[in-house]
């Protein structure tokens, strides 16, 4: 997937608020459609061509959707049933309701998507359907693709998401394998002995956003002012997300380049990522602990960094298991809960040696080495995953 910035003028950007609000209205209906088959019902759920048909039907009754092209609509249709389909895989969670202000976007496929002409060496345009030539900035090289995704983060920008198959980075060739340990205060340490840490906010932009947040959280819905306070937050929020991204993006590939082998933790970052409230009946515990810590794996970008690598060093990353990594000697193989002198310090009191607790960690990833509950001392063979179609989303 290819990204870039679009600059839309003000009448444009009224228009594209548009398409997204058709594209929502039609993926909730059919999701409110879906929610109401239920299994063992005498009918079945209605399938895409059966929700096309119901959508030109639609289109001929209603004007205000007549007026939004065709063919947003349809794809979100097309979107809502690929949704279902994973889901059924059981791939990907319950399709979920779509809301203004998140997710806004809308899909252009065909011919249509064909139209973009380069201007400059940093500007090309777009023609989207029933709006017209649309500005973008060209950041990298342009590919020629069937289908982009418009899209609108939370802070008001614009992006034109092009649906191109990166090519994968090329092996050097030499050999070397790297063992890689994700962690909250460092957010990759290598067995090399590099230890990456992701950045973040600055002190004085989280005192902002703490300032900002509150003054939100007093602020009256629907006032003006309240929408000013979180564009604002907003903005800061992506701040972020634009450095972990092109931290992400930045190591990933210096990761690719350098080694053939790429060994990592394989840990399931959804399932430790979820929230500790519980139910009415069944409360949880340690809920603020458990936040702040998702909080913080989230912000490391632990997901995101594997998947990068995924998609460029193809058939290279191999993932082990993380058992017992963290307490288990790198030089001597000695299994010793209290080694861990303190969240950065490890001294094995076997041996003697004495390192950084997270390049330990990293080295026995390195060796695809991990200890049995009893101690014994295995080589695991790694799960290499195989390249998946890179969809634009």
């Amino acid at each position: 997937m290819s990204r870039y910035r679009l600059m839309p003028t003000a009448a444009q950007a009224a228009a594209l608020l548009e398409h997204c609000r058709h594209a929502r209205f039609v993926w909730n209906l059919a999701l409110e459609q879906w929610l109401m088959w239920r299994p063992g019902s005498r009918s079945a759920a209605p399938e895409f061509a059966e929700r096309a048909r119901q959508l030109t039907e639609a289109r001929a009754q209603y004007d205000w959707l007549r007026a939004g092209p065709q063919m947003v609509q349809q794809q979100a249709l097309r979107d809502f049933d690929q949704a279902v389909q994973r889901f059924f895989a059981a791939s990907h969670g319950r399709p979920t309701w779509r809301k203004a202000g998140r997710r806004d976007g809308f899909r252009i496929v065909g011919k249509q998507a064909a139209r973009v002409e380069v201007l400059s060496r940093k500007c090309a345009r777009v023609l989207i359907p029933k709006i017209g030539w649309i500005r973008f900035r060209l950041s990298r090289r342009l590919a020629p693709a069937k289908s982009y995704r418009v899209t609108r983060d939370t802070a008001g920008r614009w992006h034109i998401a092009f649906a191109v198959r990166p090519e994968p980075v090329s092996p050097p060739g030499n050999g070397r394998a790297v063992g890689v340990d994700r962690g909250v205060v460092v957010s990759a340490a290598l067995s090399t002995g590099e230890l990456l840490v992701c950045p973040t906010l600055a002190p004085a932009e989280r005192a902002r956003l703490r300032r900002l947040q509150r003054r939100l959280a007093r602020g009256r819905p629907g006032s003006r002012r309240r929408a000013k306070v979180k564009s604002a937050a907003a903005k800061l929020g992506m701040r972020a997300v634009d450095r972990r991204k092109d931290w992400v993006e930045q190591i990933s590939t210096r990761l690719a380049r350098r080694f053939d082998v790429i060994r990592v933790e394989a840990l399931d970052v959804r399932s430790m990522t979820r929230s500790a409230k519980g139910t009415v009946s069944a409360p949880g515990r340690n809920v603020r602990q458990k936040a702040a810590l998702n909080r913080r794996i989230l912000g490391n970008g632990w997901g995101l960094l594997v998947t990068r690598l995924e998609e460029k060093a193809v058939g290279r990353v191999e993932k082990v298991p993380a058992a017992y990594t963290s307490q288990t000697c790198s030089q001597c193989g000695v299994r010793d809960r209290e080694a861990r002198e303190s969240q950065a310090t490890f001294r094995c009191r076997a041996c003697g040696v004495r390192m950084n607790a997270d390049v330990n960690a990293a080295t026995n990833i390195a060796a695809g080495r991990a200890v049995t509950a009893r101690g014994a001392d295995v080589v695991i063979s790694a799960q290499k995953r195989e390249p998946q179609p890179f969809t634009c989303s």
